[in-house]
């Protein structure tokens, strides 16, 4: 339950560590433990999931110490936790040695024999079928109790030339070896999968950083590194969001100049964005929060909340200078008028935001996220802003005035009349 999870130990993290711990006792199997993935049919585990190529053809006694090197360095990276890998060579295999010699005598071809341990022991896709609006293959395989043990090749005939059915116990020697358990390919070169969790107060991009550091530095040449599901899906998107802050404060900065009818009294609004932007950056530091999507999303909102507090002041000082009024007195004008309308807004959102901040329970930690992230932006940006966007208004009207710009005087308006 929710609330017995008071402790490191009792969160979905703990539990994992708990479960690698107490699956090391048990010499025979490797127990591994993993979060499912938050995007259904993005792979089979969260976390990142980093597919190492070998493109120069290494021995699997060296593709498996090359794992460990990175494993061994990835525990020891204050950003990276629960980091795995599957490769493993010291999975019990069989090598089936074919008599050559008393197949030929028994007219059975070697090829007969090769397809016969394929479909019956390996699988063998004979066709596909569509639904769900997925393909689906049809395998051909022998059922689990034919195909369990290495004595079961005595359940497997394969016709001689003479239309005689032979089993192939008679024609294979098996012997107990160890090796891969699975050879994966990705990109069709050999690879070795290599997953895990970003550690608490880090974004799952700091981890993906992080562990592809270690693989190069401990990887020798001859090998590329690629992603697979959700991190390969992250890294297409990595440049979205970047792309859709500089698109809001452009569609901001039109909107404003279309409502102003001035390329340069949008900047005294602007200028007002990276305070709530630092706030919320300064937030996240503190309480110790990664810089997620969640966060991102939060500070496209304090964009527009942001730049709605200044439009409050600009709005009413933009008319007073139009009106004829000094800039400098407008400015301090429009401030003292429009300080309770800023105050009760922001603090009605600051005041509204603070259970998405401090919510427990399933989900949590995402609303958190975007919950300190607005909280503590629209806060800083309150404080500052109130100082901060007349000092940009008056400062943007006299630039604009050196430069050229003339401002329309209507002096037969009163100014009251705007309060």
């Amino acid at each position: 339950p929710w609330k017995d999870r008071t402790t490191p130990e009792t969160a979905v993290g703990g539990q994992i560590m708990k479960a690698f711990v107490e699956g090391k006792q048990f010499i025979q199997a490797s127990i591994l433990a993993f979060n499912p993935p938050a995007l259904p049919g993005l792979g089979a585990v969260g976390g990142f999931d980093m597919k190492l190529e070998d493109i120069s053809g290494h021995s699997d006694v060296e593709l498996n110490n090359i794992a460990q090197r990175i494993m061994a360095a990835a525990a020891k990276n204050p950003a990276l936790q629960g980091v795995y890998s599957t490769y493993n060579i010291s999975s019990p295999v069989y090598d089936f040695t074919v008599n050559r010699e008393k197949a030929k005598n028994l007219g059975v071809n070697l090829s007969d024999i090769f397809t016969a341990l394929q479909v019956n022991f390996g699988g063998m896709p004979v066709n596909d079928f569509n639904q769900f609006g997925q393909t689906y293959k049809v395998m051909l395989q022998a059922e689990v109790p034919y195909r369990s043990a290495a004595d079961d090749i005595k359940f497997i005939y394969v016709k001689s030339n003479t239309g005689q059915m032979i089993p192939l116990s008679t024609l294979l020697m098996p012997r107990l070896n160890t090796a891969p358990s699975s050879i994966s390919r990705f990109n069709a070169t050999t690879s070795i999968t290599i997953q895990g969790n970003p550690a608490p107060g880090y974004s799952s991009g700091q981890a993906m950083a992080a562990i592809e550091k270690i693989a190069k530095e401990e990887a020798p040449s001859g090998f590329s590194i690629d992603w697979s599901g959700q991190s390969r899906e992250e890294l297409k998107a990595g440049n979205t969001t970047t792309i859709i802050m500089l698109l809001s404060i452009v569609f901001v900065f039109l909107c404003l100049a279309a409502l102003y009818e001035s390329w340069s009294v949008p900047y005294a609004v602007l200028l007002a964005v990276p305070s709530g932007i630092f706030g919320a950056l300064l937030s996240e530091y503190l309480t110790h929060q990664p810089n997620s999507i969640y966060m991102q999303i939060g500070i496209v909102m304090l964009i527009g909340l942001a730049a709605k507090n200044a439009i409050l002041i600009v709005e009413f000082a933009k008319v007073r200078v139009d009106a004829g009024m000094p800039i400098i007195q407008s400015a301090i004008e429009a401030s003292r008028l429009r300080l309770r309308p800023i105050l009760m807004t922001s603090l009605a959102f600051v005041i509204g935001c603070i259970p998405l901040a401090i919510a427990t329970g399933a989900g949590a930690a995402a609303r958190n996220n975007m919950g300190i992230a607005v909280v503590g932006g629209m806060i800083i940006a309150t404080a500052f802003g109130i100082f901060l966007i007349p000092v940009m208004f008056v400062i943007v009207e006299l630039l604009s005035a050196k430069l050229g710009g003339k401002h329309k005087v209507r002096p037969k308006q009163d100014p009251d009349e705007y309060m």
